[in-house]
């Protein structure tokens, strides 16, 4: 499929008699204004998704492990995972819900301070705050998992030495709890730099519009356009092995330095 991108592609025509072009499509695609867009907007959304939805899991996990009722613990964990369960297309209609013009709690609270309501949905300022923060209210739960099974494996003679030493919480989670998860922390960071350019299109493809191409449109929901919509088969296989090769580069970088400090790597 991969010589798709190297001829134009024709599905009537097949491989055998759709035109040989070479390097043109990738010409065409670094030409593309809508493509460096949608690439800067990804880098943005993932960058904010690293600094934003990377830590949470950890914080909640460190958070979770110091409960000391388990009963509580367990339905606090529960209704943490729930969010993960629900798909797209709820979470999506859950969003526009609260953030609608006509009625939306949003709106209710700006208009309780004294502001007026505002169509957030349509504007690209507040578009990728609104994605980033549902984003980690859906998954913050079900991706503390991985840190609390890591957290689990601990030896718990560790804490206690270190409560006879006279230390607190916060200085067990520094010194005892984050070292033990480290290694996980390495490899999950490893994975995330390795999909910065690689955003689920769903939840952005059921949100944006037109209006907020600017901010919102994404090299999934780009690609999706050229491809299935505009059947630009070529053009849009182009920009998927881009990607790819970008995020291995990214993976195989991150790894090298990741095992230069120390730490260790996925291989």
């Amino acid at each position: 499929g991969i010589r798709m991108v190297f001829m134009d592609y024709k599905p009537a025509k097949g491989y055998a008699d759709s035109k040989w072009v070479g390097w043109a499509t990738f010409q065409k695609v670094f030409k593309d204004k809508d493509f460096i867009r949608a690439l800067k907007s990804s880098i943005v959304f993932n960058l904010l998704d690293l600094a934003v939805g990377f830590p949470m899991p950890i914080i909640l996990a460190l958070i979770l492990n110091e409960l000391r009722f388990p009963r509580f613990k367990k339905v606090t964990q529960t209704i943490l995972y729930l969010p993960h369960f629900l798909s797209t297309v709820i979470v999506c209609g859950m969003i526009r819900t609260l953030v609608s013009v006509d009625g939306g709690l949003v709106n209710a609270i700006v208009k309780f301070f004294g502001g007026e309501a505002m169509p957030f949905l349509g504007m690209p300022e507040y578009f990728r705050t609104i994605y980033t923060v549902s984003e980690v209210w859906q998954s913050v739960g079900w991706d503390s998992i991985v840190f609390i099974a890591a957290m689990a494996a601990i030896d718990q003679e560790l804490y206690e030495a270190a409560m006879v030493d006279g230390a607190g919480v916060l200085k067990r989670m520094w010194h005892i709890t984050i070292p033990g998860i480290m290694p996980v922390i390495t490899i999950m960071l490893i994975l995330k730099v390795g999909n910065i350019l690689n955003l689920g299109y769903e939840k952005v493809l059921l949100l944006y519009s037109p209006q907020v191409y600017s901010t919102a449109d994404v090299i999934s929901t780009y690609v999706y356009r050229e491809g299935v919509v505009n059947q630009n088969y070529s053009f849009a296989t182009a920009v998927n092995l881009f990607t790819s090769v970008i995020s291995l580069i990214l993976v195989l970088g991150t790894n090298k330095i990741t095992k230069k400090l120390g730490q260790e790597g996925i291989w």
